[in-house]
């Protein structure tokens, strides 16, 4: 399933208060997020109903409690909040090569987890940087002649 495409502003103060305040923050709160900066949602796509969200920091927590920002709406109409969650049990469990991958979003997140989610963006970048690594590789190569 793609990726949610909504974006929004960061609203700077506020995630930096949270991010000082959390137990397991950042030592350095104002190196995480910049002014201008923008959160895109992790989460797969989703109606309305559910509310976007975006991973702000892993907490140095034992209780595995993240900080997202969470967000509906858009504009003067998008009502935001930051909430300290626990991450999602789900794990997938690969017999084959004895690997398990754990869910990235929080615990009761809608849609699927997030190893069902494709970011297209990130995709698109990475077959750019495969075609320029083949052009810049035949480039290298020599010729049929030897030259």
């Amino acid at each position: 399933m793609l990726q949610c495409t909504a974006v929004t502003d960061v609203p700077l103060a506020e995630c930096l208060l949270a991010l000082t305040t959390m137990e397991g923050g950042p030592d350095h709160p104002p190196g995480v997020l910049a002014r201008d900066d923008f959160l895109l949602c992790e989460l797969a796509e989703h109606d309305e109903s559910a509310e976007h969200a975006a991973h702000l920091w892993t907490a140095g927590t034992p209780d595995d409690r993240d900080l997202w920002f969470l967000w509906s709406g858009s504009g003067a109409h998008r009502v935001h909040r930051l909430d300290t969650v626990p991450l999602c049990p789900a794990r997938l469990r690969d017999l084959a090569t004895r690997t398990v991958t754990t869910c990235a979003f929080f615990n009761r997140h809608p849609g699927p987890h997030s190893w069902a989610v494709t970011d297209p963006l990130g995709e698109l970048i990475a077959e750019r940087i495969c075609q320029e690594v083949q052009r810049l590789a035949s480039q290298d190569d020599p010729d049929e002649d030897g030259r």
